[in-house]
């Protein structure tokens, strides 16, 4: 990675000159700012942050970026995260990058120049593109949630595939063969792990989602309500639904009772994560359990063994789901 004195020596200016143009805290005549800043594009330099005193001076830092801040799911995966870290002596940092490649990779460029001492991160999406930078620097770093399976990068993820199973096969043992889903997005691997692993289970009962009977979702309480809407006027025969996250699974609860039709008398639904929000509704939802806990340990384990040399920069762990039986499914009649 470069240096300051690299990026000095490539301007033919000082170190200082550098320094001056970095901080903007002496006026540099135009001709040497420019060629300061050529460098530094060129060396792709990155300052570090510590000397600027924006470190963190209480011990360890740990970086930790999600999509979403507020969302449940990537509430869960904070609260978690922060608890193992703090444990271990260290401190956290968050920030979200609301789904933009950009801003994803801008936050991790300036988590790198702060000089953390590791990285937890869930991407965007298989769009992802800041794997390339993170390995330029040789930090430490842990993808959890949206890994991309043949990448070489250390990851602590659920088992997708059987969370979808486990959603087809307690659907397909109580009847349903009707059977709806609202995916989260298709462009994250995850998403397409999940419906593979439905469908794997349903094919045992001589049953399958169609394209026409999935809607493609956001993971927001809206497309659940969206997909059942558009679903249910396609398909009114639909006895069961599975939405990727207990979000659009309440969202999918909430048109169906608008609509009058009964739950689960009349279609059984069944969500995805356990969030709290999944046993304070009613009816309560039943859903595939996502242990966050356990995730989060892992993640943090797996980055401070890399700090200390003692783990792998491609090591892969892989959670298994379960689910819990609750009020809004039952035999299909």
């Amino acid at each position: 990675m470069a240096s300051m004195k690299d990026v000095a020596r490539l301007a033919c200016v000082s170190e200082s000159t550098v320094s001056r143009v970095l901080n903007q805290s002496v006026p540099v005549d135009e001709d040497t700012r420019r060629r300061v800043e050529d460098a530094i594009k060129r060396l792709n330099y990155r300052p570090n942050l510590l000397a600027k005193g924006l470190r963190s001076r209480s011990g360890k830092l740990i970086g930790l970026v999600v999509p979403e801040i507020v969302h449940h799911t990537f509430a869960s995966f904070i609260q978690f995260i922060e608890e193992s870290v703090v444990a271990r002596g260290c401190s956290l940092i968050v920030g979200n990058h609301k789904n933009n490649p950009d801003l994803e990779e801008s936050f991790i460029d300036d988590l790198i120049r702060r000089n953390v001492d590791g990285i937890i991160f869930s991407r965007v999406s298989d769009e992802s593109r800041v794997m390339r930078l993170i390995n330029e620097t040789g930090i430490p770093v842990v993808v959890i949630d949206r890994a991309v399976e043949k990448e070489e990068v250390a990851s602590v993820v659920l088992d997708n595939h059987q969370a979808g199973f486990l959603a087809g096969d307690y659907l397909g043992k109580g009847g349903h063969r009707k059977i709806a889903c609202v995916t989260g997005p298709l462009k994250i691997s995850l998403c397409r792990e999940r419906l593979t692993g439905l469908n794997e289970a349903l094919t045992r009962f001589q049953a399958g989602v169609a394209q026409d009977w999935t809607y493609e979702g956001d993971f927001k309480f809206e497309s659940g309500y969206l997909g059942a809407q558009k679903l249910f006027s396609a398909h009114p025969e639909i006895t069961a639904v599975w939405a990727q996250n207990d979000l659009m699974a309440v969202g999918v609860m909430k048109y169906l009772l608008e609509n009058g039709r009964s739950i689960p008398r009349d279609v059984s639904v069944m969500g995805m994560d356990d969030i709290s929000l999944a046993r304070m509704i009613t009816p309560s939802l039943t859903t595939v359990i996502q242990p966050f806990s356990e995730i989060c340990e892992e993640a943090v384990d797996l980055l401070l063994r890399q700090k200390n040399n003692d783990g792998s920069r491609t090591e892969k762990v892989v959670i298994k789901p379960d689910f819990v039986v609750r009020e809004s499914t039952a035999f299909c009649s």
